[in-house]
């Protein structure tokens, strides 16, 4: 499969906004945005996971975007708490549906950039939402909206920096229930697995 990347630079919020989009041969209607970390614990688009997550998205003939949010490497601006990531995530989104008019919008993130993910779900329209070691329990993962689509929950069960239990029971409180790949002996940053979360994730969805 060839898989063609192309680096632009969009003015977003908070100026120059990086951005890296991939699409594979016979690529079908669909673009998946994905969100890296947290800004200031050294998140950026070209973390392991969320790189697994573009390489998944290829194996599935899904169009990929990956970013950086504001005052990451090439992208203006400076932290902004996770509202103006927010925003960041929004404008990402736009610019994809100007490029892309016809397709479907997948949200998928990981650690803070799940939450990023999740939290934009309902104003971006997304059909469908994948998030990775989501946030529960942090600051800027509070007052998330209810899901209504479906939506992929991945979580190891040795995660050090989130609790999977507070994960697993946040989970069962939502409306529309996930579909969830828990991981035995996975860490927060699945060392050592990232080639089994890629398999795990086309698995999913070619099934």
């Amino acid at each position: 499969m060839t898989i063609r990347n192309q680096t632009h630079f969009i003015i977003g919020p908070a100026g120059q906004q990086e951005v890296l989009l991939s699409i594979p041969d016979n690529a079908r209607a669909v673009t998946c945005i994905i969100c890296h970390p947290h800004p200031v614990h050294g998140g950026t688009m070209h973390n392991k996971v969320v790189y697994t997550l573009a390489s998944a998205m290829d194996g599935l003939c899904i169009k990929s975007v990956r970013f950086n949010f504001r005052g990451v490497q090439k992208s203006q601006g400076e932290f902004a708490d996770g509202i103006g990531e927010l925003e960041d995530l929004c404008h990402i989104v736009e610019w994809v549906k100007i490029q892309f008019p016809s397709d479907d919008i997948w949200l998928a993130g990981f650690s803070f950039g799940a939450g990023m993910a999740f939290k934009a779900h309902q104003r971006c329209a997304a059909k469908h939402v994948i998030v990775v070691a989501p946030p529960v329990g942090q600051p800027y993962f509070l007052d998330t909206p209810e899901i209504k689509c479906p939506w992929l929950l991945i979580q190891g069960e040795q995660d050090e920096v989130i609790d999977p239990e507070k994960v697993f029971a946040w989970a069962k409180c939502q409306l529309v229930p996930p579909v969830s790949i828990v991981m035995p002996e996975a860490g927060h940053f699945f060392h050592g697995r990232l080639i089994e979360l890629r398999e795990k994730i086309v698995e999913h969805f070619k099934s």
